[in-house]
């Protein structure tokens, strides 16, 4: 008899289920596209198309592209009140966030704790 995760999660103990679901919360939130980040700030297109001064149908058009200017992506998520860091990993050493990028800096790195 097969056996699916709903079933599994139903047999835990109570305090069992509430770390299985609060963990899976957490690797969801890890990865948004730019609509789903939009909506979980609780922004409509048409709020966030006034922060970045542009029309509805240019926050869609945003949300559908899979290539943006770093520039354009962080302008956008500072549309919805955050900041945009760039972190840089390798299998042989720390993460290293990558600064000054799309910005009339050089680039700098400096490392991630």
């Amino acid at each position: 008899m097969s056996r699916n995760v709903n079933d599994i999660i139903k047999k835990l103990r109570p305090a069992q289920r509430r770390n299985v679901e609060a963990r899976a919360a957490q690797l969801i939130a890890e990865e948004m596209t730019l609509r789903q980040l939009r909506r979980a700030r609780r922004l409509t297109q048409q709020k966030l198309a006034k922060s970045l001064h542009i029309g509805q149908e240019g926050v869609s058009k945003l949300e559908q592209r899979t290539d943006l200017l770093i520039s354009t992506l962080r302008n956008c998520v500072k549309g919805m009140g955050g900041d945009l860091h760039l972190v840089a990993e390798f299998p042989d050493r720390p993460p290293v966030e990558l600064v000054g990028l799309a910005t009339a800096d050089y680039v700098k790195v400096k490392r991630v704790a």
